[in-house]
């Protein structure tokens, strides 16, 4: 059997309160806040991102802290929407400035596929990104998500429309490495 909370440099843990103190620090990056919602980019308070995550940990959805081994937070990662019946859920997934570019959403990512698949017995995710995040993108592809769609001219950042990309990967498409 697989660890699904394990990885390499990285572990999924349960979101705890006191995490949100760190991911609001992240939010104090426009680029952060740009490339993981859809929202007007402004930043939150810790008291308001705990609120946002706690809310997420409802039965049916899933919130994750991402760790490095030293226990740092990373970031975090949420299943939602999950339709059991179905097997069908959501996903989305946000790391900090100083970690991006170097394989801890790839680590973090496989988790979560794993613990998707084997241990909800999801049969279906879907993921969404915006058109000009490519880092994701490159990385959504090299783990089997195909492009489903686009919400076309969903957003305009700068005075420049941008469309929502739709993935979605299937259990009979993952491959567990």
């Amino acid at each position: 059997m697989k660890d699904y909370l394990h990885a390499e440099r990285v572990s999924l843990t349960a979101f705890r309160p006191e995490d949100a103190d760190i991911l609001a620090a992240f939010e104090q990056d426009s680029e952060y806040l740009r490339l993981y919602d859809a929202e007007v980019a402004r930043p939150r308070t810790a008291e308001a991102v705990r609120a946002a995550y706690e809310s997420l940990t409802a039965p049916g959805n899933f919130v994750f802290t991402v760790r490095g081994l030293d226990g740092d937070v990373m970031g975090i990662v949420c299943l939602d929407g999950i339709l059991p019946f179905q097997g069908v859920g959501g996903l989305s997934i946000a790391l900090g400035r100083r970690y991006w570019g170097q394989g801890f959403g790839r680590e973090a990512l496989r988790l979560v596929l794993r613990f998707s698949f084997n241990e909800l017995n999801l049969r279906r995710l879907t993921i969404t990104v915006f058109d000009y995040n490519t880092r994701a993108i490159r990385l959504y592809e090299h783990l089997g998500f195909v492009r489903e769609g686009a919400f076309r001219s969903f957003l305009v950042r700068d005075g420049k429309a941008h469309d929502m990309l739709l993935y979605g990967l299937l259990r009979s498409e993952w491959h567990d490495s």
